[in-house]
């Protein structure tokens, strides 16, 4: 990066006749020759963030002298920004970038082609980089989430363990139906009392009881009482929030303090750490004698890259990431049906859940998140499709943009069509990124679809759904995830399986 007091000294270095030149330069003449360095610098980056290599071989959103996009990012509400990314690329095509300051340039994409390369193809040149780590650290710490190199790799390995078929099989009956039986008797009153609720809070917790089983092996509880705010949960998706919207400002530590939003990310962040590390104390002091090992035990029992056993605050950082990891009438009569031909009555197995297809494809067909952009950590890159990306630009992609492209899916892209699913092999990884690809694809896909499907295939067996306000798309929380920002209200009614399931 240039500086006034690097450029004087290399070229005083370079030449004995610029030392001469020093030498006669006078007070007034100094603070000139500064002023034009500093118009220089202006004019060098005249549309981009300081620091970020010019390129105007890419199209996208011209910036401002020396702050790039900087205000496109802080004036577009954080609840547009996957809107945003779908305008733009309508607008500048599959490629554009931008720049804000301390990110530096971000070349975002929407071309199948170009992610394989980026995740698959050469995916030892890409990495989270030290940017993206320190913005997610008050929430990840040093965890798989964002880790790079040899730390990435030691605890993927680890954790492969706990996701397999063998794991898979316990988990859906001792785990998920344990816990969708819970959420089976919270519905059923509420449709005797005629009662609305949040389907989307309601699975949340789901998700979270049944993770917090197979993670610490203890429930969180709080299907228990759904209508309770659950301290860590609450903790958990503030600094969720917190940690995303640092990667659009480089001022983020200043903000946070003149805010007073960085005491509440202390707070918080005590809150979750503590949680588990009382939990990681109970263990260390009373032991674990289930048959089945949970991922705590899993990490406990193994040594970390140093070969020597993992800290407390090691431990923590690791369950945390795996927590974060993890109206149409006719595809409603579809996924019952299945549901009443497959199930029969009966509760879901792991078996059973696997040849639930179509309930599978509405899975599917809903995901769309957004993904944390990849640092270039070698000379240049050509991606595939003519686009350089020099060393320390950042590439990026819309999970969300792709999941909508015409190009990518045809004309109905944007409607919601679980039979496209349904007609042949499932989409390459670099098509349908909702699971990642590569070497970093998503550990816990398997887990999150046989979770998915066994409270669909309870829920579809007892209930009807109606929503509470149809005509109205629900807007989303901005953050590594998109939880609906009002949740998703309706009204629960019962219903009598089909002939067939009878």
């Amino acid at each position: 990066m240039d500086t006034a007091a690097g450029y004087l000294t290399r070229a005083s270095k370079a030449s004995p006749l610029f030392k001469t030149f020093l030498k006669s330069l006078t007070r007034k003449n100094a603070s000139h020759f500064l002023g034009l360095y500093v118009l220089w610098i202006i004019f060098k980056y005249r549309s981009t963030a300081y620091g970020a290599k010019p390129r105007y071989d890419l199209k996208g959103p011209r910036g401002l002298p020396l702050i790039g996009n900087m205000i496109m990012m802080i004036t577009t509400p954080r609840d547009q920004i996957s809107q945003q990314n779908e305008r733009l690329h309508e607008e500048y095509g599959t490629t554009f970038a931008f720049s804000v300051p301390k990110l530096g340039r971000v070349i975002q994409f929407i071309d199948p082609d170009v992610l394989e390369h980026v995740l698959k193809t050469n995916f030892w040149a890409y990495e989270k980089g030290p940017i993206v780590q320190e913005s997610l650290s008050d929430l990840l710490g040093t965890g798989i989430f964002g880790a790079d190199g040899d730390h990435w790799k030691w605890q993927r390995k680890m954790a492969s363990h706990i996701f397999n078929v063998k794991a898979f099989r316990n988990y859906t009956s001792s785990v998920f139906v344990k816990e969708a039986n819970v959420l089976v008797d919270y519905l059923d009153k509420a449709a005797r009392e005629g009662r609305v609720v949040d389907i989307h809070q309601l699975f949340y917790l789901y998700t979270l009881d049944s993770f917090g089983e197979i993670s610490f092996g203890q429930s969180f509880d709080c299907l228990k009482k759904p209508e309770e705010e659950v301290e860590f949960a609450a903790a958990f998706d503030r600094l969720n929030t917190v940690v995303f919207n640092r990667l659009f400002d480089g001022l983020w530590r200043i903000n946070e303090w003149a805010t007073g939003a960085g005491k509440q990310v202390v707070k918080d962040k005590k809150v979750i750490n503590d949680f588990a590390l009382n939990i990681i104390s109970s263990r260390r002091i009373n032991g674990y004698d289930k048959p089945q090992k949970d991922l705590l035990q899993l990490f406990m029992d193994m040594d970390g890259d140093d070969g020597r056993p993992l800290s407390d605050e090691m431990l923590c950082c690791l369950v945390l990431n795996f927590i974060m990891s993890n109206s149409d009438k006719s595809f409603v009569s579809k996924l019952s049906k299945e549901v009443d031909e497959v199930l029969q009555g009966g509760l879901p197995s792991y078996e059973a859940c696997k040849q639930m297809k179509y309930s599978e494809a509405c899975l599917y067909e809903g995901k769309s998140e957004r993904v944390l952009p990849y640092m270039n950590k070698i000379l240049r890159l050509d991606v595939g499709n003519g686009t350089k990306v020099y060393k320390g630009e950042f590439v990026s992609w819309s999970s969300w943009t792709m999941g909508r492209s015409t190009s990518i899916w045809g004309p109905d892209a944007k409607d919601y069509n679980p039979d496209r699913w349904m007609n042949g092999e499932k989409p390459s990884p670099s098509k349908f990124p909702g699971f990642h690809a590569g070497p970093r694809t998503c550990l816990g896909q398997q887990f999150a679809t046989i979770e998915a499907v066994t409270v669909m295939g309870m829920l579809f067996q007892k209930f009807k759904f109606e929503l509470v306000d149809p005509n109205t798309e629900p807007s989303y929380v901005p953050g590594l995830t998109l939880p609906m920002a009002k949740g998703l209200p309706i009204r629960v009614f019962h219903r009598t399986p089909t002939a067939s399931a009878v």
